[in-house]
């Protein structure tokens, strides 16, 4: 009898941090199926800066999402070894498509494809917009 040998597939979790740390959001990505936690949780308070979610985040191996862009870019580069950052600007997104864009990503993504990267959620988004 042959065995098919079987990949095992890292599945992505993810952080959301305190600007993007919306109730709604993180129920829908709950309810799909995907570990998401989110600021404030037992690890990380509600109070705690940009760099402590990264390194909070990078602790717990999730990659992190936020609409906050100038200063996670900046910590992206003087923590290179984060689990990923997930960057998006807050104006540009409706709650549907933003839960769409995650799903993909998260459904899509090996948690390895993400350690060291910033990727903005947007490129996802041109993705789940051309399969329509």
């Amino acid at each position: 009898m042959k065995r098919r040998s079987q990949q095992i597939v890292s599945k992505t979790t993810l952080h959301l941090d305190a600007d993007t740390s919306n109730k709604a959001l993180w129920k829908a990505l709950l309810d799909l199926g995907h570990d998401v936690t989110r600021t404030t949780t037992d690890w990380m308070p509600r109070d705690a800066s940009d760099e402590d979610q990264l390194l909070g985040a990078t602790a717990q191996g999730r990659c992190i999402f936020t609409f906050n862009i100038r200063d996670f870019l900046e910590l992206s580069k003087r923590y290179s070894k984060h689990s990923g950052i997930i960057l998006a600007a807050q104006s540009s997104w409706r709650l549907s498509t933003l839960i769409a864009a995650l799903d993909r990503l998260l459904t899509e993504t090996e948690t390895k494809e993400l350690v060291g990267q910033v990727r903005w959620l947007t490129d996802m988004n041109r993705i789940c917009l051309a399969d329509r």
